[in-house]
């Protein structure tokens, strides 16, 4: 008889169950005698009786052509039961058929769900081994001498027609097999493409000790016409048939799956025009036309203006009233100063709205209140610094991942911790890859497949196992910690699993060409079943192939599952990460220099290896950040100074007031930081590396604004009224950037990353600290500072008198302009006025404008692991390695939330995909969305509890749910008890003879169990061993899939099911997939009225960016509103205040276009970044728009001044300090400070530059507001008051 043999194998998580099928072919017989005249019709047999066996075991038949036999009663009913085709006479005894009953049970569990498969599967085996047919389409065609000089068969000819073949194949080839999350032709049929594949694969003769048929079957579906054979074509069912309806995810053309195809791919359309052979976007075009409309038109207006002015300036002797009426503000004033300059010099009166006045009269007060008492202001203010830097003994730096990329109110965050308690948190990955490197000629890389490599592998493995990791005096192995889904063997997913993990079954397996065969064979020979009992699919193991090609591999993965622990204080999770400290520690010092003279590379991560390095990564660039303060101090000294003879230097130089400005820096941000420590709030490293430099970085352009104001001031002046000037003429711009700042840095905090929330929240407070400490202790220091060189004392040593350098004439000095103030007053300020220069200059910088509002739609949020890690982390080459080799994506899970299993809900054909399941149900939705991964990143059908749990206690699956006599749980009969093993084989007792089915067809509903049936076999289900003889057990496979705690209520509250994303490479794919699952899950959650939510491992890093740009648009308006309010309260002027915001709009915008051209992506990081680009932009316009606000006169001579007087100070005390410490971070050994830091903010201070002393002076020149201040006649000398 044909005797078909299925093999079990088990798995749990990535590790799932797999089916082993091998055709053995045997005829039993009792006694039969044989009939070597060849007979052929209908009522004989072809082949009856067993002649011996094999060598390995396998039954052999005898070529017998004998009359079939009519059965008796008992096995009509058996054989009516199984095979509901053959009635009257058969060609198989009792025993045959059992034999036959018995293997195809395992095969039953697999196609149960689509009866029609079934059906066909079965009618083919039935038809083969009891047809009273038989001799009519199989012809016995090589006989071979067994057991003495008896003939057995060696080969037949199975006739099929092509229309069964076709039917039997179509309607099994898309039936899933649920806990591999894959199809079940790839274990009946070793993935094949059509039925001859099928049938060539069924029939192939196996050699000894391999699965498969003990002879060769050759399927046929023609016959001559002088054989007499006639292929078999018993009635063939289709998928389709209502009769036998399969379900939509295992029959996608069944009629009812027609108003519910799979999801069309999303492709994402963007509007765009044919020019003639360009194609253009329609929001380029769109900008490009309104950028050459904003141009036109502003050559049109300067045309018009420039006409019109001339014509004024012609009569302007001759104006009457009448005229001089339709003159603007700004013109009347010019006229009458004009008019007023042959009497008697102008005298500035102020015109002052309420703040500025207010300001005005504070800082006058205060400069000569902190003239008086400066050792009194410098204790007091120091105090507060001081006191908060207390704080710093409850100081914490947080390096958990998940805490600082990740908000406690995320959804994600809420979705993974009802995952980890529910269900069961996700497993610890310990990683390595062994790769091949390109060879000599730079070609290719060869095939990683070697025997030379898989025994290097073996030795690798070897050191693993041989690890050992200290754990308070104990010692922690592999084994200790790792995955073992039974009970019995690690999880490890290793090519090595093909030989059991054993070095000594290499040569007895066949070495190399036994792995080469486990490639294609590895769901259905047995030999090839893990040390854990499951298939390993090659897929998970190698790297760098295509298609199906596993031979062509360049890497090898090896995967050490973990278990991992919700409590991080438990002795499990502390002994799990010691392991892996001593994992990496292996790897570094004796793998890699074991692989490298092989001319391969080694790649390798474990579960804590991220924050492991974020933590090594805070020491990185400590020189790095020091050597970026010291440059900065250094000019700092150099820029305070004075320009001098080398005899006056020691006592013109300022190093002592510029070392004391970096002490001031760095006690605003202790105290930022000691502050928030009280409060317990945890500091990051990116605080400790980056919010130092940025407040000096600000903190500077104030020491050397205020000092350039002192020195601006006569010096015949006293020092008192020197201080006041200056503190009236830039302490409102200080205050006004210094505030825009603090509000555009405290933007920063509604960010939902802890990281950048918390970063925001630091540096707006240490901002604010050095803004009070710049106004109070460095005021004081200056005049310290000052009044030390009046009295000719030494920088740095004030106790070392010099003898003055001055002769007896001690006059009035008049202090030299600088170089730079020379520049701009002479070559910079008047260049701006021409009116060439300033069309060219709104030309340009509009255009830039225009073209980065294009470009920012192609910045693409994410941010690259890589980049946050050192330079020098072997992570480095362990993520190129992902991106490059790995062809599997991530788990992903959809769970489920509160199902309610009772028989009156709908709930239960909702969810699953089986026979009689609705059409559009949950796991049938899932299983059309993996048909278009391209759109949905679902990978394959998911794998089902649901679905198993039913065809479990399914009557048809008759091996799987039993029971003994007294109602207790009866395993399959090759499992204990039920069969003993003897000598690796399972000998069946007696123990399990009395076991019967679970449940009869009559005591389900329409094939449903009851709630109470459900509620107590579920239990059965989940602990039952996946075996041969039933593979649908749920122990191991989904353990961790249903949380049964409270279930008897008939509600579960929690299970998931299993699939895969598709290979994920860049960031892009991880937000998409994301996304896609997200929006998939939320669409059946409406359709079915279910709590559905997807959940895997990357979930939580990534959930930020699916609303990024929102969020980042958000605080960028926030900011941009921030720092208007400001700016309108403190200037009065909303003309002058909408000016600030178009120039602070534009800087913001061009960041937008310099981060698409340098392709940074868009994060929290980047958008911290932009929030406070706000704040430092601020600085490169203020002093400049104040110094324009103060001054009289027409537009051209208030910007020329106003360049002339603060562009030297802005360059210098703003420009060049950022410069000089930003270009240190260029050798920076963090690419995120490379990136984030030096590109961003060499950006910023380049752009913030050219807008601040190029483009605003001549938007102030064109259509600036007018002047605060009256020109009125005096006799006295000039003189200027600055408010």
């Amino acid at each position: 008889m044909h005797s078909v043999k299925f093999g079990l194998c088990k798995g749990h998580g990535r590790i799932c169950t797999h089916i082993i099928l091998f055709i053995s072919i045997s005829f039993p017989a009792r006694g039969q005698p044989s009939n070597s005249q060849e007979v052929r019709g209908e009522g004989y047999c072809s082949m009856y009786g067993i002649c011996g066996q094999r060598s390995d075991g396998k039954v052999l038949s005898c070529p017998n052509r004998t009359h079939s036999v009519k059965p008796d009663k008992v096995l009509s009913s058996k054989i009516q039961s199984l095979c509901p085709t053959i009635s009257g006479n058969v060609c198989c005894s009792p025993d045959q058929f059992d034999i036959l009953r018995g293997q195809v049970q395992q095969v039953i569990p697999l196609l149960v769900g689509c009866p029609a498969c079934l059906r066909n599967f079965l009618n083919l085996f039935c038809e083969l081994v009891c047809s009273p047919n038989q001799s009519l389409f199989t012809n016995v065609t090589s006989v071979k001498k067994v057991n003495g000089n008896r003939m057995a068969v060696d080969a037949i000819d199975f006739y099929v027609t092509h229309y069964f073949g076709e039917q039997l194949f179509n309607s099994c080839k898309d039936v899933k097999f649920g806990s591999m999350n894959t199809r079940a032709m790839d274990f009946i049929g070793a993935g094949a493409k059509n039925y001859p594949e099928w049938f060539a694969y069924l029939g192939h003769q196996a050699n000894s000790n391999e699965p498969g048929s003990p002879y060769a079957i050759t399927f046929r579906s023609k016959s001559n016409d002088s054989s007499g054979m006639m292929p078999m074509n018993v009635t063939a069912y289709s998928c389709v048939d209502s009769s036998l309806g399969c379900s939509c995810g295992d029959c996608p053309s069944s009629s009812v799956c027609f108003d519910s195809l799979p999801p069309a791919p999303h492709v994402k359309q963007f509007c765009s025009i044919k020019i003639v052979s360009l194609k253009v976007k329609c929001l380029d075009l769109s900008l490009a036309i309104g950028y050459l409309f904003l141009i036109s038109a502003f050559l049109l207006w300067g045309f018009v203006y420039r006409k019109e002015r001339t014509d004024t300036l012609r009569t302007k002797p001759s104006i009457n009233v009448n005229e001089e009426s339709k003159l603007n503000s700004d013109e009347k004033q010019e006229i009458l100063c004009i008019s007023q300059i042959s009497e008697a010099p102008p005298v500035v009166k102020a015109q002052q709205p309420v703040a500025q006045r207010y300001m005005s009269n504070f800082f006058r007060k205060y400069g000569s209140f902190v003239s008086k008492h400066p050792t009194l202001v410098l204790c007091l203010s120091l105090a507060v610094p001081l006191l908060l830097c207390l704080g710093l003994i409850h100081f914490e730096v947080e390096t958990r991942p998940e805490k600082l990329w990740v908000g406690p109110g995320s959804k994600t965050a809420k979705e993974k911790q009802f995952f980890d308690s529910t269900l069961a948190p996700f497993s610890r990955i310990e990683q390595l890859i062994l790769a091949s490197i390109l060879d000599s000629n730079g070609e290719r890389a060869p095939s990683i497949v070697t025997d030379k490599n898989l025994k290097l592998l073996f030795e690798l493995q070897k050191k693993v196992d041989g690890l050992r990791a200290n754990y308070s005096g104990s010692m922690v192995s592999l084994t200790d910690i790792c995955l073992k889904p039974l009970g019995r063997n690690c999880a490890t997913q290793s090519v090595l699993q093909y030989f059991k993990m054993d070095p000594q079954n290499y040569d007895a397996y066949g070495g190399l060409d036994h792995v080469q065969y486990c490639f294609q064979h590895f769901s259905s020979a047995e030999k090839c079943l893990s040390e854990f009992q499951a298939p390993l699919d090659p897929s998970t193991a190698l790297g760098g192939f295509s298609g199906s090609n596993y031979s062509e591999a360049l890497a090898f993965v090896i995967t050490y599952p973990v278990n991992n622990e919700l409590d991080k204080k438990s002795t499990e999770y502390a002994k799990s990460v010691a392991w892996e400290k001593a994992f990496i520690r292996l790897m570094q010092d004796e793998l890699v220099p074991m692989v490298q003279p092989q001319n391969l590379t080694l790649s390798f991560s474990s579960e804590s290896s991220i924050e492991e390095e974020l933590k090594r990564e805070s020491t990185a660039d400590v020189i790095t950040i020091l050597v970026s303060y010291l440059v900065m101090f250094a000019y700092i000294s150099i820029t305070l100074g004075d320009r001098c003879q080398l005899s006056s230097s020691f006592v013109s130089s300022k190093v002592l007031l510029g070392l004391s400005g970096v002490v001031l820096v760095m006690l605003s941000v202790l105290g930022s930081v000691g502050f928030y420590s009280i409060i317990g709030v945890k500091s990051t490293l990116i605080i400790m590396e980056v919010i130092p430099f940025l407040v000096l970085a600000v903190g500077v352009d104030n020491m050397c604004i205020l000092v350039h104001a002192v020195k601006r001031q006569p010096l015949e002046l006293v020092l008192e009224e020197r201080i006041s000037n200056a503190l009236v003429e830039v302490g409102p711009s200080i205050t006004l950037a210094s505030l825009s700042e603090v509000m555009a840095f405290a933007v920063g905090s509604f960010i939902p990353m802890p990281a950048c929330r918390v970063f925001s929240m630091f540096a707006a407070l240490a901002v604010l600290l050095d803004f009070i400490l710049q106004v109070t202790a460095f005021v004081s220091l200056i005049i310290f500072d000052f009044l030390r060189a009046e009295d000719d004392r030494v920088d740095c040593v004030p106790c070392i008198r010099l003898a003055s350098s001055s002769s007896a004439d001690e006059g009035i000095v008049k202090q030299d302009l600088g170089l730079l103030t020379r520049y701009m007053k002479d070559v910079h300020a008047p260049l701006l006025s021409l009116q060439g220069v300033k069309i060219v200059v709104v030309a340009v910088f509009f255009g830039f404008a225009f073209a980065s509002i294009a470009l920012c739609t192609r910045v693409q949020p994410g941010l690259e692991q890589k980049v946050v890690l050192p330079r020098d982390s072997y992570l480095q080459s362990y993520f190129d390695d992902i991106a490059k080799y790995l062809r599997v994506g991530p788990p992903l899970y959809f769970v489920l939330k509160d199902f309610n299993y009772s028989l009156e809900s709908r709930n239960t054909n909702q969810i699953c995909s089986i026979s009689q399941c609705d059409p559009n149900s949950f796991l049938n939705e899932i299983t059309k969305a993996s048909l278009v991964p391209s759109s949905s990143y679902i990978a394959k059908p998911a794998a089902s509890w649901l679905d198993d749990f039913l065809i479990w206690l399914s009557p048809e699956a008759f091996s799987c749910c039993r029971e003994f006599l007294n109602g207790s749980y009866c395993p399959p009969d090759d499992q204990p008890p039920c069969c003993q093993p003897n000598d690796g084989l399972c000998t069946t007792g007696v123990e399990c003879k009395d076991c019967t089915t679970c449940f009869l067809y009559s005591d389900l509903h329409d094939g449903r169990p009851s709630t109470v049936q459900f509620m107590e076999k579920l239990p059965w289900f989940l602990s039952a061993l996946p075996s041969s003889n039933c593979a649908k057990g749920g122990k191991g496979a989904y353990t961790n899939s249903v949380n049964i705690s409270g279930y008897e209520s008939g509600i579960i509250q929690a299970s998931a099911f299993r699939t895969y994303h598709t290979p994920l490479s860049k960031q892009s794919d991880y937000v998409n997939s994301m996304k896609a699952a997200r929006d998939f899950s939320s669409k059946l959650s409406d359709s079915l009225k279910m709590e559905i939510f997807p959940y895997s491992v990357f979930y939580i890093f990534f959930e930020q960016y699916l609303d990024i740009w929102r969020t980042a648009l958000i605080n960028i308006s926030i900011g941009l509103g921030a720092v208007f309010i400001v700016c309108l309260i403190l200037t009065s002027s909303i003309w002058i205040t909408a000016i600030i915001l178009l120039v602070l709009t534009m800087i913001i915008i061009d960041m937008l276009g310099v981060m698409a051209i340098l392709d940074i992506q868009l994060n929290a990081i980047s958008v911290v970044n932009l929030v406070m680009s706000i704040g430092i932009a601020v600085e490169f316009c203020v002093h400049v728009m104040h110094a324009f606000l103060v001054n009289s006169g027409d537009r051209g001579s208030r910007t020329t001044v106003a360049v002339s007087t603060m562009g030297a100070s802005v360059f210098s005390g703003i420009t060049l300090t950022k410069l000089v410490g930003v270009i240190v971070l260029r050798f920076s050994k963090s690419e995120v400070f490379v990136v984030y830091f030096f590109q961003m903010y060499m950006a910023l201070v380049l752009i913030g530059f050219l807008h601040g002393l190029v483009f605003l002076p001549v938007i102030l020149s064109i259509c600036g507001p007018p002047p605060r201040s009256i020109c009125q006649p005096t006799h006295n000398r000039w003189t200027t008051q600055t408010s």
